[in-house]
């Protein structure tokens, strides 16, 4: 039998069709695997094809009956030949788009969007192809069918768009950047209302719920400590050794570089402000107005939740560096970007004091005209240093904060008269240099925080220069916070294998550390006071508060610690979790990363249909007298604890019995949300295969809002013993 090219494209059609509803039905059981994501991953690389193809097809579709073209052979052959490749190369566009899906970097509403949009593309064309010579088929039906492919087209191409490139991709040229409305400084808390807007501005396009690039979400604090692909983000108190600060300062050209070459870069400010954060043990809960007065990253904090000052767009009258000069000078201890996208303007950032010479300033001869701002922050940088920097002559932003300038220097930048913002914070200035460099430039804004100058010397400029900002000080926000910060522990993880003891410290004397370990909380009278290490053998609830007369009581520390002595050789799960919340995939339930409140930030497995079973092996016997799995109740998520948890072990997965099982209590109105350890006991047993089982409760209760409807299953963490 002759086989032709279009009957085998008639076939191949047919075949993607069938195993495109086979995926969308079965495609959340399947398991990927390695050798056949690649396949996935062309996705990107093919879809343009069938996209301009389809679009052809259609617009020859919706023109096909019209009388001069209805009788036109190569017209007709023409248009059906062209649907037909269009039709084929979507569906296999489609089916690299279901692979790619399964990856865990990909979820969302935005995804089923895209996905359903692409099937749709799929299917109508199929059927427009199969449809369009028979009898019932005329103009109308092909012009309708002919709009609702483009449409569907249109809808993919944009979801796939905002998927890939962020919100707003298409219009962000053209549209004003959005602002985040600032909070009093004296509110303002260092990583809700500073470094979080940071990563909200900069880097969700890339790293959110919906597209988490590289396993890396920074949706939330808890995503963010979670890390991705590529290990922990930042290791607190070791900015040298933290991969968030190695990416950022990299060179812009370098494919590792964030964020990427195309998308808006950091600010000088805001690199200072992750790189002081990280160092300080990037603190999650801590105010601003807790940090010293003269802490760096409380005065860079300060800056950053000033309002701005509304300004005209500055169109500078010089032209662009040289590319290679820029690539030159970028290196591990120096940072240079453009200020915007296609502005000639460079911004210079030194960040390494043990690399800083001279001659680092010398270097940037080649592109002197172009920069506009340069930050020296916390660098060696002396008076006669300022010599260099006077020959950058479009210089309207100079940082020199924490600096070795005394203010003698001062004089070599009077001639500077494009420089309208100079920040000595943290200097030795004096009052006697500041006034005559005030005097004889054009400056409009002086930065005085914690310089050798009084509050009386700065009131007096200020009163002086009322044309230039003279900040010396947080304009009576108010004063420095008297709350203690919480007790710091001995230990990191919340995981333990032997038993130990807890230590509990703080860095203020004479605090009073009271703790509880029932569940109760801790107050400054009753509950025990911290003397001596806290004996921890068993899984526990630290609750800790720090007391000091004359002092506001610290926030409440809560700190699980789960003893689990064994980690399985292998672990698989028997049945699979929903598709969209697939966050505890097999390894993930033994990797000591535990999920939070928060149920949608990535960790939990959630299961509705499905019960929650898992399968565990040792490659030699252990005694095993327990075994643990968390799980959350959260009654506005819909979220129940199992109706039962089960424990079934022995020699192989095929002689197994039931050593024990737990049944939690029924959740009642009003039940706060809680994660609960499920800890299933039994009599000590030699085993090398270990099933876990945990029972779905299929109906929500009467009593609850959405009574009647499925409730869902959230589990995570497995403890063996």
């Amino acid at each position: 039998m002759k086989i032709t090219l279009k009957g085998f494209a008639e076939n191949l059609l047919f075949a993607a069709n069938i195993f495109i509803v086979f995926l969308l039905i079965f495609g959340h059981k399947i398991s990927i695997p390695l050798w056949l994501q690649p396949v996935g991953r062309m996705h990107p690389m093919l879809l343009h094809f069938p996209i301009v193809i389809l679009m052809l097809a259609m617009v020859l579709e919706f023109f096909r009956f019209k009388t001069a073209y209805a009788k036109e052979s190569l017209y007709q052959n023409f248009t059906s030949g062209l649907l037909l490749l269009g039709v084929v190369f979507s569906a296999i566009t489609v089916i690299m788009g279901l692979f790619l899906s399964r990856e865990p970097a990909y979820g969302g509403a935005l995804l089923d969007w895209h996905k359903w949009t692409g099937v749709s593309v799929v299917f109508v064309g199929s059927a427009i192809y199969w449809c369009r010579n028979t009898a019932w088929y005329k103009a109308p039906v092909a012009k309708v069918g002919a709009v609702v492919v483009t449409l569907a087209l249109i809808m993919t191409g944009h979801y796939g768009a905002t998927l890939t490139h962020g919100e707003n991709f298409v219009l962000e040229p053209v549209t004003p950047a959005k602002q985040i409305a600032k909070v009093p400084i004296d509110q303002a808390r260092v990583f809700e209302d500073v470094i979080m807007p940071i990563f909200s501005q900069k880097c969700l396009n890339c790293h959110n719920l919906e597209k988490a690039k590289g396993g890396l979400i920074l949706a939330d604090a808890n995503s963010m400590l979670k890390g991705g692909k590529n290990g922990q983000l930042f290791v607190p108190g070791k900015p040298e050794i933290s991969l968030l600060l190695q990416r950022i300062h990299l060179p812009m050209d370098e494919k590792k570089h964030m964020p990427p070459k195309d998308e808006t870069q950091l600010t000088d400010d805001e690199m200072a402000l992750l790189s002081l954060w990280v160092k300080q043990n990037a603190e999650m809960k801590k105010k601003v107005l807790d940090l010293a007065e003269n802490d760096s990253l409380r005065i860079l904090a300060a800056v950053y939740l000033t309002p701005p000052q509304t300004v005209e767009e500055e169109d500078y009258n010089f032209s662009a560096a040289d590319e290679d000069d820029i690539n030159k000078l970028n290196n591990n201890y120096r940072v240079i970007s453009p200020l915007a996208k296609n502005s000639p303007a460079l911004a210079v950032v030194v960040y390494d004091k043990t690399s800083f010479k001279p001659d680092v300033l010398k270097e940037l001869e080649a592109i002197k005209k172009q920069i506009v701002s340069l930050n020296l922050s916390g660098m060696p940088v002396k008076d006669e240093d300022l010599k260099v920097i006077a020959e950058f002559k479009n210089l309207r932003k100079l940082i020199l904060n924490f600096t070795a300038i005394k203010g003698d220097g001062l004089k070599y930048l009077k001639d500077l008269k494009h420089l309208h913002s100079l920040s000595l914070s943290g200097t030795a200035v004096s009052h006697k240099f500041v006034d005559v460099y005030a005097d004889q430039s054009q400056i409009k804004q002086l930065t005085l925080w914690e310089t050798g100058l009084s509050a009386a010397q700065i009131k007096a400029l200020q009163k002086k220069y009322r044309a230039i900002s003279v900040v010396g000080g947080f304009n009576g926000t108010g004063q420095l916070s008297s709350k203690l910060n919480p007790a710091k522990l001995n230990v990191e993880s919340r995981l333990f294998k032997q038993p130990f003891n807890l230590e509990l410290k703080h860095a203020i004397r004479g605090v009073q550390i009271r703790y509880t370990l029932d569940g109760s909380e801790p107050d400054s009278i009753k509950a025990p006071l911290y003397k001596d290490p806290i004996p921890i053998s068993k899984n526990t609830v630290l609750k800790t508060r720090s007391y000091k007369k004359g002092w506001v009581s610290s926030d409440l520390l809560e700190f699980p610690l789960y003893k689990s002595t064994y980690k399985p050789d292998s672990i698989s799960n028997l049945l699979l979790p929903e598709e969209n919340l697939n966050g505890g995939r097999a390894p993930a339930l033994i990797d000591g990363q535990f999920g939070s409140i928060d149920i949608f930030q990535g960790r939990w497995a959630g299961y509705i249909k499905n019960d929650f079973s898992t399968l565990m092996l040792f490659r030699q016997p252990v005694v095993v007298q327990s075994v643990g799995l968390n799980a959350i109740r959260h009654l506005q998520a819909n979220s129940l604890l199992p109706q039962v948890v089960e424990v079934w072990g022995g020699k192989d997965s095929r002689n197994l019995k039931l050593l024990g099982s737990y049944r939690p209590p029924a959740a009642k109105p009003g039940d706060i949300p809680l994660i609960v350890n499920m800890e299933v006991q039994f009599k000590p047993q030699s085993l090398s295969c270990i099933k876990l089982i945990a029972r779905t409760t299929k109906k929500l209760p009467a009593w609850h809002p959405s009574g009647g409807k499925p409730a869902v299953m959230f589990v995570d963490e497995i403890f063996v013993n």
